[in-house]
């Protein structure tokens, strides 16, 4: 409750009190964050590739990071895609028509709940929900 943004961050649907202050816990003040894939890259969540000269190996998640705060984000997404229409929304295009693995699509949704806490810790407004869907899944 002291934390300035911490009630905007709560009015969005399907975070709780307690995600939130398990993701604050680990990460600090969120609005020392660049951006929100530095958040992601301090979770451990970014993308990394193991390869050596010619050699070129697959592209996965880094795990080199706080692990109890990718477990909050990975909750609080969770909760998001069980509880927010427009997060449901997303994830159901993104298995439906795109086709895509349901976790992957979950992952998606995690760097996108943390470019959400950064932009809106960072600015200091509200959680639109008009911003969370790009433009052209709102034509489709």
């Amino acid at each position: 409750k002291q934390i300035p943004f911490a009630k905007k961050l709560l009015a969005i649907k399907g975070i709780s009190e307690i995600s939130l202050a398990g993701i604050l816990g680990e990460a600090g003040d969120l609005s020392g964050f660049s951006h929100g894939n530095s958040l992601l890259r301090h979770a451990g969540l970014h993308l990394a590739e193991a390869s050596s000269g010619k050699w070129k190996g697959q592209i996965v998640i880094s795990k080199r990071g706080r692990s109890r705060l990718r477990r909050f984000l990975y909750l609080a997404t969770m909760s998001l895609v069980m509880n927010n229409t427009e997060f449901r929304a997303i994830h159901t295009h993104n298995v439906k028509v795109k086709k895509m693995k349901k976790m992957k699509s979950i992952m998606k949704l995690v760097g996108k709940l943390a470019r959400i806490f950064v932009g809106l810790a960072r600015r200091n407004e509200s959680y639109c929900a008009d911003k969370v869907q790009p433009i052209t899944e709102l034509v489709a």
